[in-house]
């Protein structure tokens, strides 16, 4: 024998292993770049900037001052139906609808957020989605609102809200209180009386300060509170709670207080009032998407400008097609235990409520607003009425002329909208229309001519990505890149495709029956976005399918085949499971002990002596059966348990929760995440010491039956292991054969193997979990979907980034089990 060393059989070159690293790298890179597109896409500005304002040529202001109350997180249903006894929860306003103002639900669009709806309000446009880059605090870019417009404004409110619209307007008076204040184990209705405390105090403060007498008696000023309570309660307590019904009590009661505060300082009936919401709050205390429960809130306007209630005799409207910005109908049935049927409700688009409150103290409509002035909420003669629609036709239309002249710039072919071509010829004859005192055709003619330019405006934001930024020729030359790879193994594609033609008939109809069946999996998987109820079905079909296959054709142990049928029929429950979870922090307790025995059980497996079980565990073959790593997570899971019914019976006391709980409940989840690094290398013990060493976070962040899905998504995988370890194990050979080579840590006596026609059920299997992972609990396109009240035990003070990133990192959690 020479001294020569022998290569292994199948072992890769160093070329090779070069080439797989740079393939690895390669495909970070695409897959980050292309990330990166969604922001291209989806969080571009819509704002243009370089528009004159249009002040509506009014014979005078209907109001001298606007005061507006947004409570924040208060849904329609919870504002205008009664309570158990049959009493309104808001008498007071109640009242304005029935005696003095008008009424009805304003329709916001998604995300329905804070930030959002306030900009819809305030600046009639659904928001600057590049804000979301800036955790919605603060500007992007300017842009223009009623604030802006006003001669003053003063604002009281959130720390998060207020500064927004008033930290960079020279002429506006605002206070905040210290985010410490937004404590969600506290009841946030204090929160609503400070901001009408502060405003209270500057009224009394006038009485002693000329110039800030003189400040409050001008025209055109704006008062705006942002009450918090409704929302923080929501999401501490749910929106059907004591504490959350009675804050709409609260908000009611502020309402009137700050009705009889203005008129009995002021007394000259000038003041118009506008009380509405930001977005609403769902039945399991969250918001963010496009559910009724979020996007309906209530829209009450009373005082100077408003027209008085309207009766109706017949309360049956015919649908016109109208659709609102969340697809309700145009005048939807008023619910009957809302007993409202009798007055005229007026829904608006959120974004009309920018114009309505501009035209109230003559102010322009915010240049940037997207809103229809709804003219049923005004008292104007009919001149006034058609010039008001005008000046916002017009600040619409100017919106459009800017971006089509930004597009004109930036594009090698423009071809103007053909509708508004003419606007000139079209606001010639309006103006005409007027003059000659035709105020319904020339309403006709300024509603028909806002209706094109919203088209355009909304549409056009599109063409203004043709100014390509730096990523945009990024995404070319990635597409170039691969088109160029694809075109230079031309070579390789055609000898594949002589290979593939000379193979034997059986094994082609077997590549198209993988086919057919790898296609009917994915489209099964894009079905399942809509629809998560269709994973009981298939885990219904695993489980017999996979228990079939293990037990007739890998010919593992029954013992494997009837487990992997029991934990995808257990699975397959969970997708039937409400989205919303309920609170039953019971389960979670009992999911610690089953995560307990869920590892007792796989620990076990060491001792068994049989060759499968040698070969599953053949990595770790020496290692004690309870080890010290093994005990300390057992016991990290354990104290996870405890704290979840310590802190739990805090909250129900409505007690505070301990900094010291706080502390305990961090320490506990961050040391439990670390100690999977030092597991033994074998498949079956590193994945139980991951599942172990997430489960205490998990566990912290749980509330419901998510914590059972937890284990019961850990046992499907393991399944899975010994499914693929048995077909690995006995796949080539004979028993004997296989069983020699278990000595020797390997099955076939090599690292690497060719890939079969049979190794597509892997990456199949693997999305299918990846999507289970997804939607097992709930619809991860939506983080208003899962529940916030999943991080209190970790902090409750509102820190919206710190706030996300436990949710997501929850989410994430079953992902790290599967990959």
């Amino acid at each position: 024998m020479d001294g020569r060393p022998r290569p292994q059989p199948h072992s890769p070159s160093a070329s090779t292993r070069r080439r797989e690293r740079w393939l690895v790298i390669l495909g970070i890179v695409l897959h980050a770049v292309y990330m990166l597109s969604i922001f291209d896409i989806y969080f571009k500005s819509p704002i243009v900037h370089g528009m004159p304002p249009v002040p509506p040529r009014l014979s005078a202001p209907p109001a001298k001052r606007l005061v507006l109350l947004v409570a924040d997180g208060l849904r329609a249903d919870k504002f205008f139906e009664p309570d158990e006894r049959g009493r309104y929860r808001a008498p007071f306003l109640r009242g304005v609808i029935e005696e003095k103002g008008r009424w009805g639900v304003s329709h916001a669009r998604p995300p329905t957020e804070s930030r959002p709806g306030h900009v819809a309000i305030i600046a009639g446009f659904y928001e600057d989605p590049s804000a979301v880059t800036k955790g919605w605090k603060a500007n992007p870019v300017e842009f223009d609102s009623v604030f802006n417009q006003s001669r003053h404004t003063i604002s009281y409110g959130s720390p998060d809200i207020v500064p927004i619209f008033c930290s960079s307007i020279p002429h506006s008076t605002w206070g905040s209180y210290p985010h410490e204040y937004e404590d969600f184990a506290t009841d946030a209705s204090f929160l609503d009386h400070w901001s009408f405390d502060q405003f209270e105090g500057l009224l009394n403060r006038s009485l002693h300060d000329v110039k800030l007498r003189q400040l409050l008696l001008q025209d055109k000023l704006v008062i705006f509170l942002h009450l918090l309570g409704c929302d923080s309660n929501g999401h501490a307590h749910r929106p059907y709670s004591s504490i959350y019904l009675n804050n709409v009590k609260v908000v009611d009661e502020i309402a009137e207080k700050m009705y009889n505060l203005m008129e009995n300082y002021f007394n000259d009936n000038q003041t118009a009032y506008v009380f509405t919401a930001d977005h609403g709050m769902s039945d399991k205390g969250s918001h963010g998407d496009g559910h009724p429960s979020n996007t309906d809130t209530p829209l009450v306007a009373w005082g100077a400008g408003i027209r008085s209630p309207k009766f109706l005799v017949h309360t049956e409207k015919p649908d016109d097609g109208f659709r609102f910005v969340d697809d309700h109908r145009h005048d939807m049935p008023t619910p009957q235990n809302w007993a409202l049927e009798g007055f005229e409700r007026v829904d608006v688009n959120q974004a009309d409520i920018a114009p309505l409150m501009a035209t109230l103290v003559g102010l322009p409509c915010p240049m940037n607003s997207v809103g229809n002035l709804p003219s049923h909420y005004l008292k104007l003669s009919k001149a006034d009425e058609v010039e008001a629609v005008l000046a916002n036709t017009k600040q619409i239309l100017n919106q459009f002329l800017r971006k089509s002249e930004q597009k004109h710039s930036s594009s090698l072919y423009f071809k103007p909208f053909k509708p508004l071509v003419n606007y000139l010829a079209v606001l010639d004859q309006i103006e005409d229309l007027i003059s000659a005192r035709d105020y319904e055709t020339a309403m006709k003619n300024s509603e028909e001519l806002r209706s094109g330019c919203l088209f355009m405006g909304l549409s056009s934001i599109i063409l203004l990505l043709e100014k390509s930024p730096l990523l945009y020729h990024a995404y070319v030359f990635m597409t170039i890149f691969l088109w160029t790879r694809i075109v230079h193994n031309l070579g390789f594609m055609k000898s594949a495709w002589r290979e593939l033609s000379n193979l034997p008939f059986k094994y082609i109809m077997n590549l198209l029956i993988s086919s057919v069946a790898a296609l009917f999996i994915l489209e099964f998987l894009v079905m399942s976005f809509f629809d998560r109820k269709l994973y009981t079905w298939c885990f219904l079909a695993l489980g017999i399918l996979a228990s079939v296959y293990g037990a007739l054709f890998v010919q593992a142990t029954p013992a494997v085949a009837i487990y992997t049928w029991l934990t995808c029929w257990f699975l397959s429950i969970f997708t039937l499971m409400p989205a919303e979870i309920p609170e039953n922090n019971n389960l979670v307790i009992f999911s610690g002990a089953l995560i307990i025995l869920i590892a007792m059980a796989s620990r076990g497996t060491t001792t068994n002596t049989s060759s499968f079980w040698l070969y599953l565990n053949r990595a770790n073959k020496r290692a004690p059966k309870f080890s010290k790593l093994f005990f300390a997570q057992v016991i990290l899971i354990a104290m996870s348990s405890i704290m979840v019914w310590l802190t739990t019976s805090h909250r129900s006391l409505h007690k505070e929760l301990h900094p010291l709980h706080q502390l305990i409940n961090w320490c506990i989840a961050g040391f439990s995440m670390v100690l999977p690094l030092f597991s033994p290398c074998s498949v079956l013990s590193r994945l139980t010491s991951i599942f172990l060493g997430f489960a205490p976070p998990f566990l912290l962040l749980s509330i419901g039956y998510e914590a059972v899905f937890y284990s019961a998504f850990a046992m499907v995988l393991m399944g899975w292991i010994f499914l693929e370890s048995a077909n690995l194990y006995c796949s080539e050979g004979s028993d004997s054969t296989c069983y020699s080579s278990l000595a020797d840590g390997s099955v076939f006596g090599y690292d690497e193997r060719c890939l079969q026609l049979s190794d597509f059920r892997i990456p199949l299997l693997f999305m299918i979990l990846f999507n289970v992972a997804f939607f097992g609990t709930g619809n991860f396109a939506s983080i208003a979907s899962f529940e916030i009240s999943s991080v209190y035990r970790f902090i409750t003070i509102f820190s919206p980034f710190l706030m996300a990133a436990l949710l997501i990192f929850k989410l994430f959690i079953p992902y790290m089990l599967v990959m």
